[in-house]
């Protein structure tokens, strides 16, 4: 796997704590933002696999919809 560089703009305080941990860790910054990027992405596929659901998108803005017009059902009488 080939690797880029990018700036990432973080707030100083914000990166003293990353520094900070990083240091008591012996780690690199580098390999902070790495897992940091990996648990992200772990985190987040769950969502991009029901996306990928054909009409899933659609389903849920519809069931919105519903729901802003008071129409719908209470989780409770889902499970009947």
């Amino acid at each position: 796997m080939s690797k880029r560089a990018t700036t990432l703009r973080l707030p100083e305080e914000r990166l003293k704590i990353i520094r900070a941990i990083a240091g008591y860790e012996n780690r690199s910054l580098a390999d902070i933002f790495t897992e940091m990027a990996d648990e992200y992405i772990v985190r987040h596929k769950e969502t991009l696999e029901m996306l990928n659901i054909p009409n899933f998108l659609t389903e849920c803005r519809e069931g919105l919809e519903e729901i802003k017009a008071g129409k719908g059902k209470f989780l409770s009488a889902l499970g009947r």
